[in-house]
C-alpha cells in the first residue's frame, strides 16, 4: 500500500478530513493553523480563522460550517480567503475553557460535536488537559442543540452502523473507542466497549468502510488499525507519519483514503504533517454534508 502526500504543504494540528462526493473534494482543517482547507477538481484554498478550527463540512444550502471555541459559524465558500466573514449558527458547548474537536454528520446530515478541555495557547503552545469537561452535542439543521454525553475527556472518533442505531465515539484520554445504542428518542444509552488501549498510539479520528469496519488513526502510533464490527483488532496498516489525527474514504469510488497527520512538537520525518492518500482497494461510507 503507497501512501502519497497530495501535496507539498505541511500542517500543524490537520483534523477533520471529509470527502464532499458531489463537488469531489476534500475539505480539512489545521486546528493550530487555524486554518479551512479544500483540496478540489478547481485547486487549493484555504481560510485563516481567527480562532482554532477542528472541522470544515459544506453544506447543503452551499455553504459551509466551521467549528470554533466560541460556536458554529457558517462560511461563506467564495469568500475572501484572509479574514472571512462569518455567520453563527449556534453556540454547541458554552463551558468556559472548552473547545470544539471531533465533528461528523450522520445520515441525516445532523451535526455531530465533541468538545474538550482547550489545550491549545493564543500562540499555539500546548496547554495541560487537568479536568474531563468534554461534551458531545448534536446540532440539528434549524440550529438547535441537545446534549448527549457529558464528563468527557477529549472526544475523537464518530462513526455510525449502516442502519444509524450504533454510534461509535471514542475518548482519547480512555485510550479507547465505545460503542453506543442510538434510542428512537436520539438519546445514547447502553454504552459497552468497542476497542480499547493499545501498545501503538492512542485514538484519534476514524472513519468506517462499506462492511462495517472501523480504521482508527493512532496518535502517535505511526499506522492506523482497523477494527472488524464486533470490535476485534483485523488489521495494522503502517504509516509514514508519527502522529496520523483521522481518516476519511473519498475519490470517485470511495476506495481512496486519505489521512491527516499533525507534527507535534516539530516534524519527526518529512512526511509529518501530511495529508496523505492511498488507494486502499475497500470501499468506504460516503460523507453526509450538513442538511441545514
Amino acid at each position: 500500500m503507497q501512501w502519497l502526500p497530495i501535496s507539498q504543504r505541511r500542517y500543524t494540528l490537520a483534523e477533520g478530513p471529509f470527502w464532499d462526493a458531489q463537488d469531489q473534494t476534500l475539505y480539512w482543517a489545521d486546528i493550530v493553523g487555524r486554518l479551512a482547507c479544500r483540496l478540489g477538481p478547481n485547486g487549493y484554498r484555504q481560510w485563516q480563522l481567527a480562532e482554532p478550527v477542528s472541522a470544515f463540512i459544506p453544506c447543503a444550502r452551499g455553504d459551509a460550517l466551521v467549528t470554533l471555541a466560541s460556536g458554529v459559524y457558517r462560511l461563506d465558500r467564495d469568500a475572501t480567503e484572509a479574514a472571512p466573514t462569518l455567520e453563527r449558527l449556534c453556540v454547541a458547548d458554552a463551558t468556559p475553557g472548552n473547545r470544539a474537536n471531533e465533528a461528523r454528520c450522520d445520515a441525516q446530515g445532523r451535526l455531530w460535536l465533541g468538545s474538550m478541555q482547550n489545550n491549545i495557547a493564543d500562540d499555539g503552545s500546548d496547554l495541560p488537559i487537568t479536568r474531563r469537561s468534554g461534551g458531545l452535542f448534536r446540532v440539528d439543521p434549524d440550529g438547535s442543540v441537545t446534549q448527549l454525553l457529558s464528563d468527557l475527556g477529549i472526544v475523537n472518533t464518530l462513526v455510525w452502523s449502516e442502519t444509524g442505531d450504533r454510534v461509535i465515539c471514542g475518548d482519547t484520554l480512555d485510550e479507547s473507542l465505545y460503542v453506543h445504542r442510538v434510542a428512537e428518542d436520539g438519546r445514547l444509552v447502553d454504552r459497552d466497549l468497542f476497542a480499547g488501549p493499545h501498545p501503538r498510539g492512542a485514538p484519534d479520528g476514524s472513519a468506517m468502510d462499506a462492511d462495517g469496519y472501523v480504521w482508527n488513526a493512532r496518535w502517535g502510533g505511526h499506522c492506523l488499525l482497523r477494527f472488524a464490527p464486533d470490535g476485534c483488532l483485523d488489521r495494522l496498516i503502517e504509516l509514514p507519519v508519527s502522529h496520523p489525527t483521522s481518516c476519511v474514504f473519498g475519490g470517485p469510488s470511495l476506495t481512496h483514503l486519505y489521512v491527516t497527520s499533525a507534527t507535534p512538537g516539530g516534524a519527526a520525518n518529512d512526511l509529518d504533517g501530511a495529508v496523505l492518500m492511498a488507494d486502499v482497494g475497500v470501499v468506504g461510507l460516503p460523507c453526509t454534508r450538513f442538511a441545514g
